[in-house]
């Protein structure tokens, strides 16, 4: 039988991108053609470059399509790629919503239109992912026919991310592996450490990743007088990951607004206690001093608080670890989760035929 063919509209290169197309060519046997936008929006000038480019791809995509002749087409974000999606003529349609609601930042001035073409492809979509139940909330204000929502996270791979045996201790080895940008809260984790600091609690804190806010972290770790304690290890290849969260006992995450995180995941799978902000994204998975901590956002002072909690309470954490382990394997298992959604791809695509 012919493989079947997708075309992935969207950033090919972005982890949950890669995380997607390579379960569906290994759990779904798929082909896959990947398109995006070739303009970064790291600054105004960019951003209305990208615009350009936006209006042009239409016809791109169309031509894609006509060469190409992919089964159905997918998209991540329900604003731009999704659009581009709803618009193209090709069915089946999946989109992927990838934050809370896609419609960020909220004071934008493309807000309302926006608003106008993620509603254009929610109506034209044949299947909407929300990767976890907080992206619901969105949807469902926004009027969305639920039927057509599939409710289920990408996953993540638990041969990669193993549980490890590590020992329970007072000290604090603690990671972070979010991108260096304003929104994932790096300086409240400087200045919570800052406080550890000055109390005198020992600690190394590895900070994972890349980010335009590099260069302004690393001055803030060297006026808090803790960059000796403090290691940036910069942006890393995904296998080397596991090791560091081995290497750690607490995972750190202070995003002011979240969908879904698969490094979250990770870090619960290879046993690492986690502290996250007390938001929407974080509050299904997480619960207060049960299976981790939740901490109000921008609170540093709060947070170093939760710190010294975790770290001083070894059988709650030892507890805590062991039963995040299971719950991951339980509900966001990658091998389990993307054949699901593999299914569900050929599924539509045979109806599609059928009909």
């Amino acid at each position: 039988m012919k493989k079947k063919k997708i075309l992935f509209l969207g950033e090919s290169f972005r982890a949950d991108a890669i995380t997607w197309i390579n379960g569906l060519k290994e759990y779904g046997n798929f082909d896959i053609i990947t398109w995006e936008l070739k303009t970064p929006s790291d600054n105004n000038l960019n951003r209305i470059k990208r615009t350009v480019e936006f209006v042009f791809a239409f016809d791109q995509v169309k031509k894609i399509i006509a060469k190409e002749k992919p089964d159905m087409v997918i998209a991540e974000r329900t604003t731009s790629y999704g659009f581009l999606a709803a618009v193209s003529g090709l069915k089946p349609v999946a989109i992927a919503q990838q934050g809370h609601s896609d419609l960020w930042p909220e004071n934008s001035i493309f807000f309302s239109f926006k608003k106008l073409i993620q509603n254009y492809a929610f109506k034209k979509a044949t299947l909407i992912h929300a990767w976890g139940p907080v992206m619901t909330l969105a949807m469902l204000e926004a009027a969305v026919d639920m039927e057509k929502v599939l409710i289920l996270p990408k996953g993540i791979n638990l041969e990669n991310f193993t549980n490890h045996n590590k020992i329970i201790t007072e000290k604090i080895n603690a990671i972070v592996t979010r991108s260096l940008l304003p929104e994932y809260g790096h300086l409240i984790i400087l200045k919570a450490f800052g406080i550890l600091n000055k109390e005198g609690i020992d600690f190394t804190l590895t900070i994972v990743g890349d980010g335009k806010q590099l260069l302004i972290l690393k001055q803030l770790a060297k006026y808090l007088k803790i960059e000796q304690k403090v290691i940036f290890t910069g942006r890393i290849d995904n296998n080397q990951l596991p090791k560091l969260l081995h290497e750690s006992n607490l995972y750190i995450s202070m995003p002011i607004t979240e969908g879904v995180s698969a490094s979250l995941f990770e870090a619960m799978a290879c046993n690492c206690y986690p502290i996250v902000s007390d938001i929407a994204g974080n509050q299904h998975w997480i619960n207060h001093r049960e299976n981790g901590n939740l901490v109000t956002i921008n609170d540093f002072e709060s947070l170093a608080d939760e710190i010294i909690w975790s770290i001083k309470n070894k059988n709650h954490r030892l507890n805590a670890v062991l039963n995040n382990r299971v719950f991951v394997e339980d509900n966001a298992n990658y091998k389990t989760n993307m054949k699901i959604i593999s299914d569900k791809y050929h599924q539509l695509i045979a109806n599609k035929n059928f009909t």
